[in-house]
């Protein structure tokens, strides 16, 4: 079945590189265009005033004295070297003080007294609905009170198409630019991604298989950037890998265990149908046992849970030990097994209730099964200075022997002293998988007679996550 994901598209990674890379690219190559029409703008402007003002030059140079009169001679070569071929017109003024002495008498005149003597000015101005530039200067001349004005000036066509080829020059630089960049890149990219193709391959590779395969990826040499991810899911199949051979070997353990039993069913099932007056309580028994295991295989798969830690609450000892006596104290009955609570009141940890209700209840189902009739089980609750609290479930039965110690805990497991007990092996399985939960220590002594085990607990304050005190009324 596919995998439905709620998540929005995303844009692919080749995609998401190629626009990191293109879009600093193109802000620069922007920035770089702006920079450069500017630059353009100023060498040209700086060039043909150049022109302009040898032009200028020139013909100030014709500017004389004769006679106490001022005379000149208009050189063609001043005005020719202002010629292009965008046939930009040229204007020219001469003038003595106020008084023109020849050309465009209507050319904008400058204000005599911004000028220095001797030394160039370029401005732009409008002249007959041209936009133009200026050149002028004044000249002083010996035994002329006046100065002498010269202007010569010329539109800017020549100019404007000059800094339009330069830019449009410049653009198609950078679209080039811009363009090879972009044909270089995509393979880079290829080449970049192609150790992620090569992980992507591995992983898509263990669909085709018939069984799943858990085992670490064969990715060969992988970047910097991909080997935590490569990491990361190596972890990740290695914990499902557990997880898997764990189910395995729980359904595995499960199903040979309740085969007994089941069979036990069938033949007293059979032999009900012929009468048999023994039948029916050989049936209640198997079913008990059943019922039973089936309880202990629940209680193991929920001590189990994965995930996160289970939520903390502060927990009353003794409300939660009284809970659990109150639950076995008609099997301590049958069996002629005494119980002793001592529980001083008032003494809370920060545990799970329901986790906690189980491990009593699987510890004191042990102390009675296994115990002797006209035995005796203690359940003791304490708490040390600084050191939370302890809880000590305590019986005189013919106890362990020390090779047995080893074994307590696994599952399924029926040691040699609990051979003429019904049982499943479950108990102390789930003890040990709860208390390791609860971040709670367990300690088995052999007293001889008898067993003795102990539940350490840490102060209810080290555990910043009780959240709540429960209410006892709301508890199994």
């Amino acid at each position: 079945m596919p995998i439905r994901r709620a998540r929005g598209r995303a844009l692919a990674l080749r995609t998401r590189l190629l626009a990191a890379m293109l879009a600093p690219m193109l802000a620069i190559a922007v920035l770089l265009g702006l920079a450069g029409a500017t630059l353009i703008a100023d060498v040209v402007r700086r060039t043909n005033d150049r022109v302009l003002g040898g032009a200028l030059g020139a013909v100030a140079e014709t500017v004389q004295v004769e006679r106490g009169a001022v005379t000149l001679d208009l050189p063609a070569a001043a005005f020719g070297m202002l010629e292009n071929s965008e046939r930009d017109n040229v204007y020219y003024r001469i003038a003595v003080g106020k008084r023109l002495l020849t050309g465009y008498a209507d050319l904008s005149p400058p204000e005599i007294a911004e000028l220095a003597l001797d030394t160039p000015r370029f401005r732009f101005a409008r002249y007959r609905d041209q936009e133009i530039r200026i050149a002028e200067v004044r000249r002083a001349l010996p035994r002329i009170d006046a100065p002498v004005i010269v202007q010569v000036a010329e539109t800017l066509d020549g100019r404007r198409a000059l800094q339009r080829r330069l830019v449009i020059a410049l653009v198609l630089g950078e679209i080039l630019l811009v363009g090879v960049a972009l044909f270089l890149i995509r393979p880079a990219l290829a080449w970049s991604l192609r150790p992620l193709a090569g992980l992507r391959g591995a992983v898509a590779a263990r669909d085709t298989r018939a069984t799943p395969d858990l085992s670490p990826l064969d990715t060969g040499p992988l970047p910097a950037e991909l080997r935590p991810l490569a990491d990361a899911f190596d972890h990740l199949l290695a914990r499902l890998d557990s997880a898997t051979a764990g189910m395995r070997r729980f359904t595995a353990d499960a199903s040979h265990q309740m085969r007994t039993p089941l069979a036990v069913l069938k033949v007293q099932v059979a032999l009900a149908r012929r009468g048999s007056p023994s039948a029916l309580g050989e049936i209640a028994d198997a079913a008990d046992r059943l019922e039973h295991l089936v309880t202990q295989l629940l209680a193991l798969a929920r001590a189990e849970e994965a995930g996160r830690a289970p939520p903390r609450e502060r927990v009353d000892l003794r409300e939660v030990a009284v809970a659990v006596i109150n639950r076995r104290i008609a099997q301590a009955i049958e069996a002629g097994v005494d119980i002793h609570l001592d529980a001083p009141a008032g003494i809370g940890i920060a545990s799970h209730r329901t986790l906690l209700f189980e491990i009593l209840s699987n510890l004191l189902d042990n102390a009675i099964r296994y115990n002797r009739r006209g035995g005796r089980v203690v359940l003791t609750v304490s708490s040390g200075e600084g050191e939370g609290a302890r809880i000590v479930v305590a019986d005189d039965g013919p106890g362990l022997p020390d090779a047995d110690l080893a074994r307590l805990g696994e599952r399924f497991t029926r040691l040699s002293t609990a051979r003429d007990s019904e049982g499943s092996g479950l108990g102390l399985a789930i003890v040990r998988s709860a208390a390791s939960r609860l971040d709670a220590s367990l300690a088995i002594v052999n007293t001889r007679p008898g067993l003795r085990i102990t539940l350490g607990f840490a102060a209810a304050d080290t555990h910043p996550d009780v959240i709540r005190d429960v209410d006892p009324d709301a508890r199994q």
